[in-house]
């Protein structure tokens, strides 16, 4: 399965790369003021969507755009055809796609392509992570001065009064850099292969970190939400090495 994945997620890239070049303003709607989506997220998913369709014919799907499918199967295909769209959009590198699976709810495997950068990130579960062939694993950072974290405001664009801005300036001045890529299955990948030391958000969506938390966590990392539970971290999901994942609980208690 994870064979396929990777060359499924490689060829939906394909197509995000040509399409990106051709991106005019009508291309583009908006699920609110702030969130956009272009025509390109749904002729991407369309795509992943048949393929796995036609692979897997009984296998349930959860994407983005279309809603989630509904068959007797006790495998799931959990689809971001863009995360990221905003980078797309303004034509900027940092944008992937994510796909992740799961048997009877718990992840088995996952993949998140970035196509401008060439860079495939993908676990298979109890087998390790990898980036483009090679294994990786998280940083080893074990105090907050030394790290670089990246965080994003998913919460913003939704305009809600409970936002990321409060977390952010109590954790900032902790750390010795902040980033912000503006796609979240990336940052995580970004745990995963240690370039981040860290990562948090909230008010995210399952299709936004399934795929990336489950790299993250067969890297060595630990995934939880803002209390320290894992059983809805896309509520608030804090990604990072035990001991970082413990100071920044600290923090958000």
């Amino acid at each position: 399965m994870i064979a396929f994945l990777k060359d499924l997620i490689k060829q939906a890239g394909t197509i995000c790369k040509k399409e990106q070049k051709l991106l005019k303003l009508s291309d583009v709607d908006f699920k609110n003021k702030k969130d956009l989506v272009t025509i390109t997220d749904k002729k991407v998913e369309d795509f992943i969507i048949k393929t796995i369709q036609k692979k897997y014919p009984s296998h349930n799907i959860f994407g983005e755009e279309t809603g989630r499918t509904h068959f007797s199967s006790d495998y799931l295909w959990i689809i971001d055809p863009i995360d990221g769209t905003t980078s797309f959009f303004h034509q900027q590198p940092f944008y992937s796609i994510s796909i992740a699976v799961q048997y009877l709810g718990q992840t088995i495997c996952g993949a998140v392509y970035a196509p401008n950068l060439d860079e495939l990130f993908y676990a298979d579960k109890d087998n390790g992570a990898f980036l483009n062939g090679q294994a990786i694993g998280v940083s080893k950072a074990d105090k907050l001065i030394n790290c670089v974290m990246a965080t994003g405001f998913a919460c913003l664009r939704a305009d809600l009064p409970i936002n990321n801005l409060t977390y952010f300036n109590k954790i900032v001045p902790k750390l010795r850099d902040i980033r912000r890529y503006g796609s979240a299955a990336l940052d995580l990948c970004y745990v995963a292969c240690g370039r981040l030391d860290g990562f948090w958000e909230m008010n995210l969506n399952l299709y936004d970190i399934a795929a990336g938390a489950f790299i993250a966590e067969q890297a060595g990392g630990k995934i939880c939400d803002f209390k320290g539970d894992t059983n809805f971290p896309e509520q608030g999901i804090i990604a990072a090495n035990i001991s970082l994942q413990k100071k920044l609980l600290e923090i958000f208690q």
